[in-house]
Protein backbone atom coordinates (compact mmCIF):
# COMPACT_ATOMS: atom_id res chain seq x y z
CA UNK A 1 0.00 0.00 0.00
CA UNK A 2 1.37 3.45 -0.75
CA UNK A 3 0.35 6.62 0.37
CA UNK A 4 -0.46 9.08 -2.63
CA UNK A 5 -2.01 11.85 -1.10
CA UNK A 6 -0.31 14.85 -1.25
CA UNK A 7 -0.81 16.80 2.22
CA UNK A 8 -2.47 14.18 4.73
CA UNK A 9 -1.22 11.23 7.04
CA UNK A 10 -3.81 8.45 6.92
CA UNK A 11 -5.77 6.01 9.32
CA UNK A 12 -6.82 2.93 6.82
CA UNK A 13 -8.85 -0.18 8.04
CA UNK A 14 -11.62 -2.97 6.96
CA UNK A 15 -14.53 -3.65 8.68
CA UNK A 16 -13.96 -7.18 11.04
CA UNK A 17 -10.71 -7.94 9.47
CA UNK A 18 -7.20 -7.91 10.73
CA UNK A 19 -4.00 -6.85 8.75
CA UNK A 20 -0.64 -7.95 9.26
CA UNK A 21 2.04 -5.39 8.78
CA UNK A 22 5.71 -7.33 7.35
CA UNK A 23 7.21 -5.08 5.54
CA UNK A 24 7.46 -0.57 5.44
CA UNK A 25 9.28 1.41 2.93
CA UNK A 26 10.21 -1.71 1.17
CA UNK A 27 11.89 -3.51 3.95
CA UNK A 28 11.08 -6.47 6.04
CA UNK A 29 9.71 -5.65 9.26
CA UNK A 30 8.77 -8.36 12.56
CA UNK A 31 4.98 -9.51 11.73
CA UNK A 32 2.39 -6.91 13.40
CA UNK A 33 -1.14 -7.61 13.37
CA UNK A 34 -3.39 -4.50 13.59
CA UNK A 35 -6.92 -3.56 13.06
CA UNK A 36 -5.98 -0.14 11.49
CA UNK A 37 -2.85 1.12 10.10
CA UNK A 38 -1.24 5.07 9.96
CA UNK A 39 0.57 5.56 6.79
CA UNK A 40 2.32 9.13 5.74
CA UNK A 41 3.00 10.64 2.59
CA UNK A 42 5.49 8.72 0.25
CA UNK A 43 5.25 5.74 2.79
CA UNK A 44 4.69 2.34 1.68
CA UNK A 45 3.45 -0.68 3.89
CA UNK A 46 3.02 -4.27 2.82
CA UNK A 47 0.14 -5.31 4.34
CA UNK A 48 -1.33 -9.06 4.47
CA UNK A 49 -4.99 -9.56 4.74
CA UNK A 50 -6.91 -12.23 6.44
CA UNK A 51 -10.03 -13.36 4.96
CA UNK A 52 -11.53 -15.34 7.05
CA UNK A 53 -15.38 -13.88 7.45
CA UNK A 54 -18.59 -14.41 6.67
CA UNK A 55 -17.94 -15.09 2.45
CA UNK A 56 -21.85 -14.21 1.84
CA UNK A 57 -21.19 -10.45 3.97
CA UNK A 58 -19.38 -7.29 2.23
CA UNK A 59 -17.35 -5.05 3.97
CA UNK A 60 -16.30 -1.56 3.70
CA UNK A 61 -12.49 -0.26 3.63
CA UNK A 62 -12.21 3.33 4.53
CA UNK A 63 -9.34 5.39 5.02
CA UNK A 64 -9.55 9.58 6.34
CA UNK A 65 -7.14 11.95 7.65
CA UNK A 66 -4.80 11.65 10.76
CA UNK A 67 -4.47 15.45 11.48
CA UNK A 68 -2.88 16.29 14.92
CA UNK A 69 -3.69 19.67 15.32
CA UNK A 70 -7.33 20.60 14.55
CA UNK A 71 -6.87 24.43 14.21
CA UNK A 72 -5.46 23.82 10.88
CA UNK A 73 -7.79 23.55 7.99
CA UNK A 74 -7.69 19.92 6.21
CA UNK A 75 -9.81 17.56 4.35
CA UNK A 76 -11.61 15.92 6.44
CA UNK A 77 -13.40 13.77 4.10
CA UNK A 78 -13.64 9.73 4.58
CA UNK A 79 -12.97 7.31 2.10
CA UNK A 80 -14.12 4.40 0.90
CA UNK A 81 -13.82 0.88 -0.92
CA UNK A 82 -16.10 -2.05 -0.80
CA UNK A 83 -14.36 -5.45 -0.29
CA UNK A 84 -16.22 -8.32 -1.21
CA UNK A 85 -15.55 -12.54 -1.67
CA UNK A 86 -15.83 -14.25 -4.67
CA UNK A 87 -18.62 -15.93 -3.87
CA UNK A 88 -20.63 -12.85 -2.53
CA UNK A 89 -20.18 -11.67 -6.64
CA UNK A 90 -23.32 -13.06 -7.38
CA UNK A 91 -25.59 -11.90 -4.33
CA UNK A 92 -27.09 -8.63 -3.89
CA UNK A 93 -26.75 -6.97 -0.49
CA UNK A 94 -27.94 -3.80 0.78
CA UNK A 95 -26.15 -1.34 2.80
CA UNK A 96 -27.46 -2.59 6.15
CA UNK A 97 -25.77 -5.78 5.44
CA UNK A 98 -22.55 -4.08 4.71
CA UNK A 99 -19.95 -3.50 7.84
CA UNK A 100 -17.98 -0.34 8.51
CA UNK A 101 -14.46 -0.09 10.27
CA UNK A 102 -13.62 1.88 12.97
CA UNK A 103 -11.01 4.46 12.88
CA UNK A 104 -9.22 6.65 15.10
CA UNK A 105 -10.55 10.26 15.74
CA UNK A 106 -8.87 12.68 13.28
CA UNK A 107 -6.81 13.62 15.60
CA UNK A 108 -6.12 10.74 17.49
CA UNK A 109 -1.72 11.71 18.21
CA UNK A 110 -1.72 8.29 20.74
CA UNK A 111 -3.26 6.15 17.95
CA UNK A 112 -1.65 7.46 15.06
CA UNK A 113 2.38 7.16 17.05
CA UNK A 114 1.26 3.64 18.50
CA UNK A 115 1.01 2.47 14.82
CA UNK A 116 4.08 3.63 14.09
CA UNK A 117 6.05 3.21 16.89
CA UNK A 118 4.82 -0.54 16.92
CA UNK A 119 7.13 -1.03 13.91
CA UNK A 120 10.46 -2.58 14.30
CA UNK A 121 12.65 -4.28 11.74
CA UNK A 122 12.89 -8.15 10.75
CA UNK A 123 16.71 -7.58 10.97
CA UNK A 124 18.59 -4.84 12.00
CA UNK A 125 22.61 -6.14 12.53
CA UNK A 126 24.15 -3.20 10.57
CA UNK A 127 22.71 -0.59 12.98
CA UNK A 128 25.25 2.27 13.83
CA UNK A 129 25.97 1.92 16.92
CA UNK A 130 28.74 4.97 17.43
CA UNK A 131 28.22 8.13 15.26
CA UNK A 132 30.44 10.46 13.89
CA UNK A 133 28.20 13.00 13.33
CA UNK A 134 24.80 14.26 14.76
CA UNK A 135 22.85 17.04 12.86
CA UNK A 136 20.13 18.44 15.04
CA UNK A 137 17.93 20.51 12.45
CA UNK A 138 14.46 22.03 13.39
CA UNK A 139 11.56 21.68 11.47
CA UNK A 140 9.01 24.79 11.31
CA UNK A 141 6.72 26.50 9.34
CA UNK A 142 7.51 30.38 8.95
CA UNK A 143 6.32 33.28 7.80
CA UNK A 144 7.21 35.54 4.97
CA UNK A 145 6.12 39.59 5.07
CA UNK A 146 5.21 40.76 1.79
CA UNK A 147 5.29 44.02 0.50
CA UNK A 148 2.24 46.28 1.42
CA UNK A 149 1.09 43.16 3.54
CA UNK A 150 -0.20 42.15 -0.09
CA UNK A 151 -0.27 38.45 0.47
CA UNK A 152 -3.54 35.79 1.93
CA UNK A 153 -1.55 34.67 5.01
CA UNK A 154 -1.67 36.03 8.69
CA UNK A 155 -1.27 39.98 8.73
CA UNK A 156 -0.60 40.25 4.71
CA UNK A 157 2.05 37.33 5.06
CA UNK A 158 2.63 34.13 3.20
CA UNK A 159 3.40 30.89 4.71
CA UNK A 160 7.22 29.30 4.35
CA UNK A 161 8.65 26.59 5.72
CA UNK A 162 12.44 25.50 7.02
CA UNK A 163 14.83 23.34 8.40
CA UNK A 164 17.20 24.91 11.09
CA UNK A 165 15.60 28.32 10.06
CA UNK A 166 16.55 28.08 6.53
CA UNK A 167 13.78 28.01 3.83
CA UNK A 168 15.12 25.85 0.93
CA UNK A 169 15.47 28.27 -2.70
CA UNK A 170 16.08 26.06 -5.57
CA UNK A 171 18.56 26.91 -7.85
CA UNK A 172 16.27 28.42 -11.40
CA UNK A 173 19.07 27.92 -13.88
CA UNK A 174 21.19 25.09 -13.09
CA UNK A 175 20.41 22.21 -10.82
CA UNK A 176 22.59 21.43 -7.54
CA UNK A 177 23.63 17.62 -8.90
CA UNK A 178 25.10 19.61 -12.14
CA UNK A 179 27.12 22.04 -10.49
CA UNK A 180 28.73 19.81 -7.91
CA UNK A 181 29.60 17.63 -10.45
CA UNK A 182 31.21 19.76 -12.92
CA UNK A 183 32.21 22.42 -10.34
CA UNK A 184 29.97 25.38 -11.17
CA UNK A 185 30.69 28.12 -8.99
CA UNK A 186 27.69 30.21 -7.15
CA UNK A 187 24.70 27.67 -7.27
CA UNK A 188 24.97 27.04 -3.92
CA UNK A 189 26.71 27.04 -0.24
CA UNK A 190 27.75 24.62 1.67
CA UNK A 191 27.26 26.28 5.33
CA UNK A 192 24.04 24.56 6.33
CA UNK A 193 23.88 24.43 10.08
CA UNK A 194 24.30 21.32 12.06
CA UNK A 195 22.56 22.74 15.27
CA UNK A 196 19.66 24.95 15.22
CA UNK A 197 21.21 28.43 14.49
CA UNK A 198 18.41 30.30 17.52
CA UNK A 199 17.80 28.15 20.58
CA UNK A 200 14.35 28.59 21.84
CA UNK A 201 12.05 26.40 23.66
CA UNK A 202 10.77 24.86 20.00
CA UNK A 203 7.20 23.39 21.59
CA UNK A 204 6.08 26.40 23.68
CA UNK A 205 2.28 27.44 23.08
CA UNK A 206 3.55 31.37 22.79
CA UNK A 207 6.89 32.09 20.23
CA UNK A 208 8.02 35.60 19.87
CA UNK A 209 7.21 37.00 16.58
CA UNK A 210 10.88 37.35 15.45
CA UNK A 211 11.29 33.98 15.52
CA UNK A 212 8.62 33.13 13.02
CA UNK A 213 11.12 34.81 9.89
CA UNK A 214 13.63 31.87 8.33
CA UNK A 215 16.47 32.80 6.36
CA UNK A 216 15.86 31.99 2.10
CA UNK A 217 18.94 30.40 1.21
CA UNK A 218 20.34 27.76 -0.98
CA UNK A 219 22.68 25.75 1.30
CA UNK A 220 23.93 21.77 1.28
CA UNK A 221 25.67 20.06 3.78
CA UNK A 222 28.71 17.88 2.84
CA UNK A 223 28.93 14.40 4.32
CA UNK A 224 32.15 12.35 3.75
CA UNK A 225 31.71 8.80 2.05
CA UNK A 226 31.44 6.42 4.78
CA UNK A 227 30.22 8.74 7.73
CA UNK A 228 27.95 7.45 10.69
CA UNK A 229 25.36 9.94 10.64
CA UNK A 230 22.67 10.82 13.07
CA UNK A 231 19.90 13.45 11.99
CA UNK A 232 17.55 14.51 14.82
CA UNK A 233 14.78 16.48 13.20
CA UNK A 234 12.91 18.86 15.99
CA UNK A 235 9.29 19.73 15.47
CA UNK A 236 8.34 23.83 16.20
CA UNK A 237 5.12 25.56 17.43
CA UNK A 238 6.08 28.63 15.50
CA UNK A 239 3.42 29.03 13.42
CA UNK A 240 -0.25 28.30 13.98
CA UNK A 241 0.88 25.73 16.93
CA UNK A 242 2.80 22.88 15.28
CA UNK A 243 1.69 20.08 13.62
CA UNK A 244 3.63 16.48 12.17
CA UNK A 245 5.87 16.22 9.29
CA UNK A 246 6.85 13.14 7.28
CA UNK A 247 10.43 13.44 6.45
CA UNK A 248 11.27 11.81 3.24
CA UNK A 249 15.13 10.99 2.47
CA UNK A 250 16.55 10.17 -1.23
CA UNK A 251 19.13 7.98 -1.60
CA UNK A 252 19.38 6.40 1.41
CA UNK A 253 16.86 4.11 3.94
CA UNK A 254 17.81 4.75 7.60
CA UNK A 255 17.35 3.40 10.99
CA UNK A 256 14.32 5.41 13.17
CA UNK A 257 15.84 4.77 16.47
CA UNK A 258 14.12 7.20 18.55
CA UNK A 259 10.66 9.61 18.71
CA UNK A 260 9.53 11.14 21.52
CA UNK A 261 7.62 14.69 22.29
CA UNK A 262 8.32 18.07 23.49
CA UNK A 263 12.62 19.21 23.03
CA UNK A 264 15.15 16.88 22.25
CA UNK A 265 17.18 16.23 25.18
CA UNK A 266 20.78 15.59 23.97
CA UNK A 267 21.84 14.26 26.99
CA UNK A 268 18.38 11.93 28.04
CA UNK A 269 17.24 10.99 25.08
CA UNK A 270 20.13 8.72 23.33
CA UNK A 271 20.01 6.40 26.56
CA UNK A 272 16.52 5.73 25.34
CA UNK A 273 16.99 4.49 21.78
CA UNK A 274 16.29 1.55 19.92
CA UNK A 275 20.08 -0.03 18.69
CA UNK A 276 18.55 -3.47 18.98
CA UNK A 277 15.48 -3.48 15.72
CA UNK A 278 14.46 -0.51 14.99
CA UNK A 279 12.69 0.08 11.91
CA UNK A 280 14.65 0.23 8.36
CA UNK A 281 12.72 3.20 6.63
CA UNK A 282 12.90 6.38 4.37
CA UNK A 283 10.26 8.17 5.68
CA UNK A 284 9.72 9.06 9.28
CA UNK A 285 7.24 11.23 10.95
CA UNK A 286 8.02 14.06 13.29
CA UNK A 287 5.38 14.33 15.82
CA UNK A 288 3.50 17.51 16.13
CA UNK A 289 6.03 19.46 18.54
CA UNK A 290 8.35 16.12 18.99
CA UNK A 291 11.68 14.90 17.65
CA UNK A 292 12.70 12.20 15.61
CA UNK A 293 16.14 10.80 15.27
CA UNK A 294 17.76 8.74 12.53
CA UNK A 295 20.62 7.01 11.45
CA UNK A 296 22.51 6.01 8.50
CA UNK A 297 25.81 5.25 6.70
CA UNK A 298 26.62 7.33 4.29
CA UNK A 299 27.92 5.43 1.46
CA UNK A 300 26.36 6.29 -1.41
CA UNK A 301 27.70 9.31 -3.32
CA UNK A 302 25.75 11.92 -4.87
CA UNK A 303 23.49 14.49 -4.46
CA UNK A 304 20.58 13.33 -1.96
CA UNK A 305 17.47 15.77 -1.47
CA UNK A 306 15.78 15.53 2.70
CA UNK A 307 12.20 17.11 2.75
CA UNK A 308 8.42 17.00 4.38
CA UNK A 309 6.27 14.92 2.18
CA UNK A 310 3.52 17.63 2.33
CA UNK A 311 3.75 19.22 -0.78
CA UNK A 312 2.75 22.64 0.77
CA UNK A 313 5.37 22.37 3.06
CA UNK A 314 8.23 20.67 0.41
CA UNK A 315 7.39 23.86 -1.82
CA UNK A 316 7.81 26.35 0.82
CA UNK A 317 11.38 25.71 1.81
CA UNK A 318 11.03 22.27 4.09
CA UNK A 319 13.75 20.49 2.74
CA UNK A 320 17.83 20.53 1.94
CA UNK A 321 20.48 18.62 0.28
CA UNK A 322 22.81 16.67 1.30
CA UNK A 323 26.54 15.82 -0.88
CA UNK A 324 28.25 12.80 -0.52
CA UNK A 325 31.39 12.81 -1.58
CA UNK A 326 33.19 9.97 -3.06
CA UNK A 327 35.00 7.21 -1.37
CA UNK A 328 38.21 5.73 -2.41
CA UNK A 329 37.19 2.59 -4.60
CA UNK A 330 35.55 2.01 -8.29
CA UNK A 331 32.38 1.39 -6.55
CA UNK A 332 32.25 4.32 -4.31
CA UNK A 333 32.12 6.83 -7.06
CA UNK A 334 29.46 9.21 -8.27
CA UNK A 335 28.59 8.23 -11.58
CA UNK A 336 28.74 10.45 -14.59
CA UNK A 337 25.85 11.87 -16.35
CA UNK A 338 24.64 9.40 -18.90
CA UNK A 339 25.64 10.49 -22.48
CA UNK A 340 21.74 10.90 -24.02
CA UNK A 341 21.33 12.75 -20.95
CA UNK A 342 18.37 15.92 -21.94
CA UNK A 343 20.54 19.03 -21.42
CA UNK A 344 18.58 21.62 -19.64
CA UNK A 345 18.20 25.29 -20.09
Amino acid sequence: MVNAAMNLILFFAIAKHNLTVVAADGHYTKPINATYITISPGQTLDLLLHADQNPKSTYYMAARAYHSNLNISFNNSTTIGILCYNSSSKTKTSSSSKSYPNLPYYNDTSAAFAFFNNITSLYSGQVPVKISRRIISTVSINLLMCPNNSCEGPNGSRLAASMNNISFVTPSHVDILKAYYYHIKGVYGTRFPEFPPLVFNFTADDQPLFLQTPRLATEVKILKFGESVEIVLQGTSLVGGGIDHPMHLHGFSFYMVGVGFGNYNVTEAPSNYNLKDPPYKNTATVPRNGWVAIRFIADNPGVWFMHCHFDRHLTWGMKVVFIVKNGRGLNQQILPPPPDLPPCY
